[in-house]
């Protein structure tokens, strides 16, 4: 995960899911991307082990003041499960760390669900009936056909982005009567050189400056949403960048959306994602970190964060029940031998 002393308390979707495992008496360990190592070729990693408290409070901001951890080196192939929750961009090679341990550990989300995902193309690569909920998306660092496609645009205005941006960085909002400022913008954005980056410019959905919805997914369904408001006259939505949230009911469109989108999610590995959805269209797909737990929480009067340990703990005994027949069934086998 990100660095413990970057979270938000009252808001921190990580910390809630951290504060429900230690309250079923799950050993919690937490650590960085940075904090990866190798000793004799076993992947470890430097953590910081949370202590049990002797009375837990379910208070989770004092839980999180009043957190103390044990600094260890623990071999990763020893845990249950790993969660991940890095914020964007993507570090490969704590990822390269994970691939020795992939079958000896339940890693959530998916290694490889994480690299094919883990930018705004993923949407793309839904094909058949999801394909219908992504909106016509271009990607390119080529100046003058990023041009073209806003010119010949059937609409009068398209968003534009960075492909490996988050929470709102970046977003703007491009019309056709302003082309003119069009091309200073395409060298701002994509640079130049070795450095140069691409550049994502989409369709506008009618009622984006109205603000999106926020889907969290567990295993392919819905488990709650929150509507997001844009602050004044801000395109983007994202809390973090000034928005608000109100309360959401899913309507028809985004049930059949999330219908049509989670078997891939799940074959992907994706079992835990956000989703920004704007008037039935998929915008992104949020595998890192996605967040909303705490404030959907507050406006349902519900508590996500056990469904996420529910389901961990499931796939966990599981995996420890398929172990346990294999281990009977391997004894039957090797007591034939002295029958």
């Amino acid at each position: 995960m990100y660095p413990w002393e970057r979270i938000s308390p009252e808001s921190d979707t990580t910390l809630r899911i951290i504060h429900e495992a230690a309250s079923r008496g799950h050993t919690v360990a937490l650590t960085t991307p940075n904090s990866l190592t190798v000793r004799d070729s076993v992947a470890h990693a430097f953590c910081n082990v949370l202590r049990r408290e002797s009375k837990f409070t379910s208070n989770i901001p004092s839980f999180y003041r009043k957190a103390q951890f044990k600094r260890c080196k623990l071999p990763l192939a020893g845990f249950d499960v790993i969660i991940m929750r890095a914020n964007p961009p993507l570090d490969t090679v704590a990822l390269n760390f994970l691939d020795s341990v992939r079958n000896d550990v339940f890693i959530m989300n998916d290694i490889d669900g994480l690299r094919v995902a883990n930018n705004k193309l993923y949407p793309a690569s839904f094909s058949g009936d999801a394909s219908r909920f992504v909106p016509a998306t271009h990607v390119s660092k080529n100046r003058e056909y990023l041009e073209q496609v806003l010119k010949d645009s059937p609409t009068e205005k398209m968003i534009m982005k960075p492909l490996n941006g988050f929470g709102g960085q970046g977003v703007i909002v491009i019309e056709k009567n302003a082309r003119q400022n069009f091309r200073s913008l395409l060298d701002f954005y994509i640079g130049s050189g070795d450095s140069s980056n691409y550049v994502i410019l989409q369709e506008y959905v009618t009622g984006a400056d109205q603000g999106d919805v926020r889907i969290l997914m567990l295993n392919g369904e819905p488990i709650g949403a929150m509507r997001r408001v844009p602050a004044g006259d801000d395109v983007r939505s994202n809390i973090h960048a000034g928005g608000k949230e109100v309360k959401h009911h899913l309507t028809k469109e985004e049930k059949e959306l999330c219908r049509a989108i989670g078997p891939q999610l799940v074959r992907d590995g994706l079992y835990f994602v956000g989703l920004d959805v704007i008037n039935g269209k998929l915008i992104e797909v949020n595998v890192l970190s996605p967040g909303g737990i705490s404030r959907i929480n507050r406006l349902n009067r519900v508590k996500l964060q056990s469904r996420v340990i529910d389901f961990i703990e499931n796939v966990v005994a599981a995996k420890e029940l398929v172990l346990e027949r294999k281990s009977a069934f391997r004894k039957v086998i090797d007591d034939a031998e002295t029958v």
